[in-house]
């Protein structure tokens, strides 16, 4: 249903510039920032997607990678699993926390804005689907939209959407199953031509 933006080429950041980060190593610092910047503004954006203006998404990133360097020195891979996993779940829930402050109204005046000219795609039908799927997934609620970016996008398993979201696996599961539904119900609608 989405199409996954994961690249399985690549990898986790390697051990010794993690541990040179942990001990405080500016250069270090900022390879974990290059290594993983695109994957943190990507999921902060699509979670963000009704009230997405690119200064909010700049600074829950940098949110993101302060907290996480205040903590960095006490990760590890080991008990915490992915470095990725650890850096996305700071960036959901604070995208989480920053949509339950904002009120619908205002989130869906700013997704229904008429956006700018669309860029020129060698495949106009495969921008246009995509756009489609972008607004489903901009219409599902906050913790769906979480569930479902998290899964597909981001190549959570269950467990890790869990402990990302602090809520049961079996939440998941459920949020999971009533996101897709709704998902098919918004791109089955108007679209039998």
């Amino acid at each position: 249903m989405l199409v996954a933006s994961r690249d399985p080429a690549r990898a986790e950041l390697d051990d010794l510039t993690l541990a040179r980060a942990q001990r405080g190593d500016e250069p270090a610092w900022r390879a974990l920032v290059a290594h993983y910047q695109r994957p943190v503004f990507g999921l902060l954006t699509r979670l963000l997607s009704a009230t997405a203006r690119r200064d909010l998404v700049e600074d829950l990133a940098q949110e993101t990678f302060l907290r996480a360097f205040r903590a960095l020195p006490s990760f590890d891979r080991s008990a915490a699993g992915r470095l990725s996993s650890w850096l996305l779940t700071i960036a959901a829930r604070l995208a989480l926390d920053e949509l339950r402050q904002r009120r619908p109204l205002a989130a869906r005046a700013t997704r229904d804005a008429t956006p700018a000219a669309p860029p020129a795609a060698s495949r106009p039908e495969r921008r246009l689907v995509a756009d489609i799927v972008a607004r489903a997934v901009a219409d599902l609620s906050p913790d769906h939209r979480a569930v479902i970016l998290l899964r597909e996008v981001h190549g959570f398993d269950y467990e890790e959407i869990a402990a990302a979201l602090a809520i049961s696996v079996g939440t998941v599961r459920s949020r999971l199953s009533r996101a897709r539904a709704e998902l098919r119900a918004a791109l089955g609608e108007g679209h039998d031509d």
